[in-house]
C-alpha cells in the first residue's frame, strides 16, 4: 500500500507539472482513467488534500490553488533549478508512464548505467549513517582486485557511471571510484564524520567530470559553428559556459575550469566541429592527440575525399535514403 501511495504522488506531481494550472475536476478526471486507480475509485478532496500534505513532507513541493486557474506548484522554480530532485522526479515521473503504458515498454530505450542498483543504495546509507564503507575495487589499470576502508563523501553521476568519491584509509587527498569496477561493499560499525563545509558540489565546481587535480581554474575558449553551437546553449558543457558572436557567423564559448582529462576527451569527440582557441598548451596538446589519431590511417587518408559539414555530405546517396 506505501508504494502504491509513493506512486500516486509521483503522478500527482506530474500531471500538475505538466498542466501548469489544473482543476480538482480535471484531476479527479485523470484519475479515474489512471493504472494506479485500481479500484476505479473517484478521488476524494479529502484524499487529495492528504496527498498535497505528503508530497510537501516528502519532496519538498507544494501545491497551491489559484481561484481562477486551479491547483498549480507553487515552488516549481525552485524544483526545477534543484539538479538532483529534479533527476529523481523525472526519473520516477518516467517510470509511472512506463508502468501506466506497458505497452509502450518495448519501444522506450534507456541507457543502461551499470552497477547503479548493486551498490548505490548500501553506499548511501552508509553515507547517511556516516559509517565507513569496506570496498573491494580493481581499476582497469590493476590485475586484480584490492580491499581497502573508505569514508563515503559523496556520489556523482558522469556519463551513464556512478562514481563514489572520500577518503580511504592511508590517503591524505580524497578519491574517486567508478560503482562499476566495485566487486563488493561492506559496511562498517566504523564511524566517520563528514568535514565541517564539505560541499560535494563545490568540490567539482572547476572540473569537468569526475577526474579532479591541484590546478587552478583557467580560461578555455572554444570556437564553434552556428550549427554545434546549439547543441552547446542546450546542454552547457560546464556551468561557467558563456559565448558570444564572432564576425564570421561562429561562436566562441567561454569556460572558467581546470581542463583535466575528462574535458579533452569530450573535446576530442566534438572533432571537426570546435576548435581549441586557448590556453595554447591545451591547443597543442589536442593538436598533438589527433596526428597521432591521423597517423593510424596513413594507408588511406590520401583515398578519403575531403568533405566540408556545409557540402551536407551523406553517406546514402539514394533518392529516399
Amino acid at each position: 500500500m506505501a508504494k502504491n501511495y509513493f506512486n500516486r504522488y509521483i503522478w500527482l506531481i506530474d500531471l500538475i507539472q505538466r498542466s501548469g494550472h489544473i482543476s480538482f475536476e480535471d484531476i479527479s478526471r485523470a484519475w479515474r482513467r489512471s493504472t494506479y486507480n485500481e479500484y476505479g475509485e473517484d478521488l476524494s478532496e479529502r484524499t487529495f488534500f492528504n496527498h498535497k500534505k505528503a508530497i510537501l513532507d516528502t519532496f519538498g513541493i507544494e501545491i497551491k490553488c489559484d481561484r481562477s486557474l486551479g491547483y498549480f506548484i507553487s515552488n516549481d522554480d525552485d524544483v526545477q533549478t534543484d539538479a538532483l530532485k529534479n533527476w529523481m522526479l523525472q526519473s520516477l515521473s518516467l517510470n509511472n508512464i512506463m508502468n501506466e503504458g506497458s505497452d509502450l515498454r518495448d519501444r522506450i530505450i534507456c541507457e543502461d548505467i551499470p552497477s547503479s542498483q548493486r551498490w548505490l543504495s548500501d553506499i548511501m546509507a552508509a553515507m547517511r549513517d556516516g559509517k565507513k564503507l569496506e570496498l573491494t575495487h580493481q581499476s582497469y589499470w590493476r590485475d586484480a582486485p584490492h580491499t581497502f576502508t573508505m569514508a563515503p563523501y559523496c556520489v556523482k553521476l558522469f556519463k551513464q557511471r556512478w562514481y563514489l568519491t572520500g577518503l580511504s584509509d592511508g590517503y591524505t587527498e580524497l578519491r574517486t571510484y567508478a560503482l562499476d569496477r566495485i566487486h563488493a561493499v561492506k559496511t562498517t560499525n566504523i564511524p566517520f564524520k563528514l568535514p565541517i563545509g564539505f560541499d560535494a558540489r563545490e568540490y567539482f565546481r572547476k572540473f569537468f567530470g569526475i577526474v579532479t587535480d591541484n590546478r587552478e581554474a583557467e580560461t578555455v575558449e572554444l570556437r564553434v559553428d552556428a550549427n554545434q553551437a546549439k547543441y552547446f546553449r542546450s546542454l552547457p558543457l560546464h556551468p561557467t559556459q558563456e559565448e558570444r558572436e564572432l564576425e564570421d557567423g561562429y561562436f566562441m564559448f567561454t569556460y572558467r575550469l581546470v581542463p583535466t582529462f575528462d574535458f579533452t576527451r569530450e573535446l576530442l569527440s566534438k572533432g571537426e566541429l570546435i576548435e581549441v582557441v586557448s590556453p595554447l598548451w591545451l591547443r597543442k596538446e589536442i593538436a598533438n592527440e589527433l596526428r597521432n589519431t591521423l597517423s593510424m590511417y596513413d594507408d588511406v587518408l590520401e583515398d578519403v575525399p575531403y568533405f566540408r559539414e556545409e557540402d551536407e555530405y551523406m553517406f546514402f546517396e539514394e533518392e529516399g535514403k
